[in-house]
This record gives C-alpha cells, sequence and structure tokens, in this order.
C-alpha cells in the first residue's frame, strides 16, 4: 500500500468524522430544543449545521496543504488515494456520505478537467451495502397481539420525551378516530395491520414528527404523528398530538422543497433514505437526503441523476417559461422537473446591487427557515453540459447575459457558477389558464406565502405575481429572492393621500421616499392590477394592504413571537376533529 497515498485518505476520512460527530451533536440536542422550546435556539442549529460541512472541508484542505504540500495532480497518487479511501469505507455506516466528502476536497484543490471517476466518485461504490444486513432503524408493531389502541400507546411512549402529555389518552383516541376516517380500516382488518415505525423522532421548527408506516393487504402507507407543545393552566406547557397523516401526497408536502430540513438522529441514512422513498416514491434520493440534513449529499446525488437523465434523453435546453428576470437569466430541460438559475453580468437599472449581493441573498435563503414557501436552492460550481443540447438562440442569449461565467471546452458548455431549483408554473401564467375556483385558490395560496414569509422574518421585497410558483401539489411558492431583506430593515408607512390637483397628477411620488421605505397598499396597483385577481386576493387578504398589518408584524419578530406554519391542511388538525 502507498503509504502517503493512506495518510491523504486517511485524512480526508478525518476532516468527515469531525463533521460527522458535530453534526450528530447538535442534532441530537434537538430533543432538548423542542422540550424546552426553545425556539429561537432551533432556528440559530438549522442555520449553524447548514455550515458544518462548508467548514470541515476548508479545515481538511488546510490540513493537506499543510501536511502534504500538494500542489499539482500526481495521476498515480490520487488514483491510490482513492482506492485507500475505498477501503476504508468498507465497514463505515455512512459511506455515501463520505464519498461526497471526499469529492468536495478534491473538487476545492484540482481543476475541472479531473472531476471524472478515476479520480472522485462520479459513480458511487455503496452499491455494496445492498449485500450487507440492513441495519435496524424502525421496530414492528402488531396491533392483532395487543389491539390498537394500546399498539398506538407502545409506540408513542417508546419515543421517551421527558415532557408529559396533556391528555394521552384523548389524544390516542382521537387519533385512532382519525386514522380509521383516512384509512378506512376497519376492526375486522385490525388483524392484517403491521406498524414499522422508525426508532428516532424527527424535529423541525416548533414540531416533532413520529414517522413510519402500515403495512397492510392493500400495500404500504404512512403513518406520521404530529406532536407539539401547548399551553394549559395558562401556566404550564405540556405535549399533544396535533394530526396524522396517512397519505402519500401529504407526506411529501411535508416533506417539500420549500422547508427546513429536519433534525433526525439516525446513524444510517442510507437505509433511512430508503424506507421514506417507499413512502413517497416520486421523491429523489436527492430531495430526501436534503430533508433529513445531508443537502450536500442531496446535491451529490442530484447531479447524479441529472447525468443519467442526459445520457437517457435527448431534448434541447431552452429558456423557462415567464417574464425575463432583471437580475437572473433561467433555463431549463423540458424532460426534466428544475431550472437552472445564472446571475447576469449586468443588472436593469432599477436593480441597484452587485453579484455579491445576490449570492447573498441566495445564502441568506439557504440557512433561513423557509416555511415552506421559499424554494431550496442547489449552489453548483464549473458545471458541465453538453453543448449538442443548447440551440444556438439560447447559447447567444447565455454568452449575451453572463459571458464571465461561461466559456466552451471543446464539446462542453462550462457554467462557473448556477442554482438548481424546483421547476414551478409561474403564477401569473398560472393564472392565465385558471378557471374561477382555481383562481381564488392561488390568490388564497398567494397571501398566505407572504404571510407565512413575514411571519418568518422575511420581506419578500418584489411581490409581482411573476415571482411566485405553482408547485404539481397547488401551493404556491416564492422564487425570486434579490430584494428579500429581514422585516426590522423596512419601514412601512401609509401612502400620503394625494389633495392637490398637482398631487393627484404627479407621474413621480410627489412626498418624499426614503431607501426601505414600503407602502402595503401599492401591493394592489402593482400585483393585483387584473380586477379578477385582486377580488380573489381581497377575499382573504386584504389586510395585506394595510401598514399596520405589517407593523404589527414587525413586532411580533422583534418580541421573539413565531408564528404556527403547518406542514399539513389545517382540517387534519385535532383540534377541528375532538
Amino acid at each position: 500500500m502507498n503509504n502517503l497515498a493512506f495518510a491523504i485518505a486517511k485524512t480526508i476520512l478525518n476532516g468527515f468524522e469531525r463533521h460527522i460527530y458535530l453534526f450528530s451533536e447538535i442534532t441530537q440536542s434537538a430533543k432538548q430544543r423542542f422540550e424546552q422550546c426553545l425556539w429561537s435556539d432551533v432556528q440559530k442549529a438549522a442555520k449553524d449545521r447548514t455550515d458544518f460541512y462548508d467548514l470541515r472541508v476548508k479545515e481538511t484542505l488546510n490540513t493537506i496543504k499543510q501536511d502534504f504540500f500538494i500542489q499539482t495532480l500526481d495521476n498515480l497518487l490520487w488514483q491510490d488515494v482513492k482506492t485507500s479511501y475505498v477501503d476504508l469505507l468498507n465497514n463505515h455506516p455512512q459511506p455515501e456520505l463520505a464519498e461526497s466528502f471526499y469529492n468536495s476536497v478534491f473538487c476545492h484543490i484540482f481543476e475541472r478537467k479531473y472531476y471524472h471517476n478515476t479520480y472522485i466518485f462520479v459513480e458511487s461504490t455503496v452499491s455494496r451495502l445492498d449485500d450487507n444486513a440492513p441495519p435496524k432503524i424502525f421496530t414492528r408493531y402488531q396491533p392483532a397481539e395487543k389491539g390498537l389502541y394500546q399498539t398506538i400507546t407502545d409506540i408513542i411512549s417508546s419515543h421517551q420525551l421527558d415532557i408529559p402529555y396533556i391528555n394521552l389518552k384523548r389524544d390516542i383516541n382521537t387519533l385512532i378516530k382519525a386514522f380509521r376516517q383516512q384509512t378506512h380500516i376497519n376492526s375486522h382488518q385490525l388483524e392484517q395491520l403491521q406498524f414499522e415505525m422508525l426508532d428516532f423522532i424527527f424535529y423541525r421548527n416548533k414540531g416533532a414528527y413520529i414517522i413510519g408506516r402500515v403495512l397492510s393487504p392493500e400495500g404500504e402507507t404512512p403513518f406520521i404523528v404530529s406532536i407539539l407543545h401547548q399551553k394549559f393552566n395558562n401556566k404550564k406547557s405540556g405535549l399533544s398530538i396535533d394530526a396524522i397523516i396517512t397519505k402519500s401526497e401529504r407526506m411529501a408536502v411535508v416533506f417539500g422543497f420549500a422547508r427546513a430540513y429536519f433534525f433526525v438522529d439516525c446513524q444510517h441514512p442510507h437505509a433511512l433514505v430508503e424506507f421514506l422513498q417507499g413512502l413517497i416514491p416520486h421523491k429523489t434520493k436527492a430531495d430526501l437526503y436534503s430533508a433529513i440534513g445531508f443537502h450536500k449529499q442531496g446535491k451529490t446525488q442530484f447531479y447524479r441523476d441529472f447525468l443519467h437523465h442526459l445520457d437517457n434523453s435527448n431534448d434541447q435546453f431552452e429558456l423557462a417559461a415567464g417574464i425575463k428576470g432583471m437580475v437572473m437569466s433561467v433555463f431549463t430541460l423540458p424532460s426534466y422537473p428544475y431550472v437552472f438559475k445564472i446571475i447576469k453580468d449586468k443588472f436593469s437599472p432599477s436593480k441597484n446591487m452587485s453579484k455579491a449581493d445576490v449570492k447573498g441573498k441566495y445564502r441568506l435563503v439557504k440557512l433561513h427557515d423557509r416555511v415552506g414557501r421559499m424554494a431550496d436552492t442547489m449552489e453548483y460550481s464549473e458545471v458541465a453540459f453538453p453543448k449538442n443540447r443548447f440551440s444556438q438562440a439560447l447559447l447567444d442569449e447565455l454568452m449575451n447575459v453572463a459571458p464571465s461565467i461561461i466559456r466552451v471546452e471543446q464539446d462542453l458548455l462550462i457554467i462557473q457558477h448556477l442554482y438548481i431549483e424546483r421547476r414551478m408554473v409561474p403564477l401569473n401564467l398560472y393564472l392565465a389558464q385558471a378557471n374561477e375556483d382555481e383562481v381564488n385558490k392561488a390568490m388564497y395560496g398567494y397571501g398566505e406565502a407572504i404571510k407565512q414569509l413575514i411571519a418568518a422574518n422575511i420581506f419578500p421585497g418584489d411581490m409581482l405575481l411573476k415571482n411566485f410558483g405553482v408547485t404539481r401539489h397547488g401551493r404556491v411558492i416564492f422564487y425570486d429572492y434579490d430584494e428579500i431583506t429581514y422585516m426590522n430593515e423596512v419601514n412601512f408607512r401609509v401612502k400620503p393621500e394625494a389633495i392637490t390637483e398637482e398631487q393627484i397628477y404627479a407621474a413621480e411620488p410627489w412626498y418624499a421616499v426614503a431607501a426601505g421605505d414600503m407602502f402595503p397598499e401599492e401591493l394592489a396597483t402593482f400585483a393585483l392590477a387584473n380586477q379578477r385577481y385582486r377580488q380573489a386576493f381581497l377575499l382573504h387578504h386584504a389586510n395585506l394592504l394595510e401598514a399596520s398589518y405589517w407593523q404589527q408584524c414587525q413586532k411580533d419578530v422583534a418580541n421573539g413571537i413565531y408564528s404556527d406554519v403547518f406542514p399539513y391542511p389545517h382540517h387534519l388538525r385535532f383540534c377541528n376533529i375532538q
């Protein structure tokens, strides 16, 4: 064995092990934050954990540069480094994550031309896990042995939270009632049921989730129990079961791409992702790795999937549907449900910002609680696309708006920096084709998206309909981030009333407007000029046109008041069933 290669491989693995140790430590402490209602700490921990990976990569890079004086690529040495690394991962519980960490370190040291499977893990070696006995990550329960009530009691009690339930007996009876209503299971079918429940709780924001599956002759269905804190006797707080989810489509929303990442203490993420994908099969492994906090592994998995799709498709990239952006240029592949966003070299005159400012906004969104209303993004560098999949018109467009970050190398188009997001139908285009009921639902969702963003301390900035999208679930999601800011950076004002003719017919504002001033009533003028859309909006969200509403939200945020945002329909909550 090459001793130098082994030493480098071990150094990289040591960096990864430190990452996993710190990641697990902050993840395990989610239980304490939930039990003690430390909601500000929850937000801080989510931000901190998102940065852990990049910090450990930087530490490992520094160690390699200091200890091994690596400057240029030695072909044989780095092939041996990869071989040694594979050997070190033989019995590792997170080999797929360790491979991605290796890739990150290597790609920070060497040029893009070396990014192929000889030196990095373009293709994973994790298939060898299929030959091993699966790790134990769930417990099986048989209602036929103890009855449904005792089975549910055992499931809830197995997760030893240190806070008592306010009325667990009532909650379990309500849960059983809701379970029967959602699944149409009758008493005679109970003997055929099995519950397979994951051995750890999923924590996110102000909620905790017990997750598993129900096996019946009809197949597998999700079994998700949502747990919240509630006040009682106006003094003490206790736990209560808030909802049960048994539909795959609703589970998909819980694990949606517009939500914060879960804190879940599972040491076998490969097995966990396999379990979850069995319940929501249209969610990719990339989606699920990201959802459980391993967003860098989500990026790795996504890129592998994307390369596979390119090899098995032949359609051409094209500009994404919708109005062209003033800051970003967006293109897509019709056969693939994502968009690719690049920052233009020059912005429209009305956009007083730099490229660094735009990157800062996207980073803010990555670190912030997205409350189900902001699309998660994957940020990539030095991405190679097959040039022949781009029309000359699209090539000309991209080269025209962002020549500093695009180059051609033989048959490849290389983009130095881009963001990738889930593709949605722009809200303005959706509304143009919508019937009355669809317009009403979409405008309700548009207002809810704005309200949930401001409650989470995000001022969206540009709230034109074109900056929102509609998902396949019909949810309205915000995706234009170049003008977002925190609520305390905005001055919400009532628009002065014009009195004189000179004021009434003035082409420009006749009153002083400072940087950061925002007049909520102008939302009706600029975003809701269409009378049909405006009427649907005003049915539910007229208060968004009042400065007093925004000012109160601003005060709530400043006082640390965090509104509840539930990742499931309001009618599923037990407070509506009991």
